[in-house]
């Protein structure tokens, strides 16, 4: 199954990655020489994609410049300047610029590292791996280990099957969840108009036992702080010495 439209969340404050984003969009902070929201971008043509709705607020004018210049995709925007909408009204809203049917959503401040290169993609397996008829989101997980710059805490829980539940001790498997969904934008047509966190959208899911999981090939990456710059591209140069 391949999915050829997709939605990025950009239009975040970036408030712990201060004083950079005093002056610059936390998306277009470079990791390696590269914006993180092309890292983003990049894994999503890479997929397959065709679309990109992405969103913007914190210094919108960047934003634009910066992704009028991309080439790989048609991108869409998004406006939140004039009201930030939460990451789960920002996609509600982003979503209605789309076409109904299934998506990928992905965060601009978090990716991955070391896939094998004679093997599908994350991205594509994750697509491969959504079953619309049995889950209402499938995302893409990563083990606690295998990622960087991580506040140390598990999100969920994963069955056998790839059911996810909420993090308990002592329940199977643990993962973090790895910043990219699969799902069918129905999912989202009662949100509410006003601002709301996705979380709201995850306990639905789970409570109709129709969240679902898998776990990415590679290391993953989250940049939440100016001192996170130098470990991820500390982590970079490390797997870039063993490929």
């Amino acid at each position: 199954m391949s999915i050829k439209q997709a939605m990025v969340l950009a239009a975040g404050l970036g408030t712990r990655m201060r004083p950079i984003t005093d002056t610059i969009p936390k998306p277009l902070v470079k990791i390696d020489g590269k914006a993180m929201i092309d890292y983003a971008l990049d894994s999503l043509a890479e997929a397959g994609v065709e679309r990109v709705v992405v969103n913007v607020h914190h210094h919108a004018d960047q934003m634009l410049a910066h992704l009028a210049s991309y080439r790989d995709l048609e991108i869409i925007i998004s406006n939140e300047r004039e009201k930030l909408m939460n990451n789960g009204g920002g996609l509600a809203k982003g979503l209605k610029l789309l076409a109904p049917g299934k998506v990928f959503v992905t965060n601009a401040d978090l990716f991955w590292i070391g896939e094998r290169p004679d093997a599908p993609s994350n991205l594509t397996r994750l697509a491969g791996f959504f079953r619309p008829e049995s889950m209402d989101m499938a995302m893409l997980c990563v083990k606690l280990e295998d990622t960087t710059g991580h506040n140390g805490k598990n999100d969920f829980n994963m069955a056998s099957d790839g059911a996810l539940m909420r993090f308990a001790d002592g329940g199977p498997s643990p993962v973090v969840y790895a910043g990219a969904i699969a799902m069918d934008t129905s999912f989202l047509d009662d949100a509410p108009a006003d601002p709301f966190n996705l979380n709201l959208y995850f306990d639905k899911a789970i409570s109709r036992g129709r969240l679902y999981g898998t776990v990415l090939e590679g290391h993953w990456l989250t940049v939440g702080t100016p001192e996170a710059i130098g470990e991820a591209e500390e982590t970079i140069r490390r797997y870039r010495t063993f490929a």
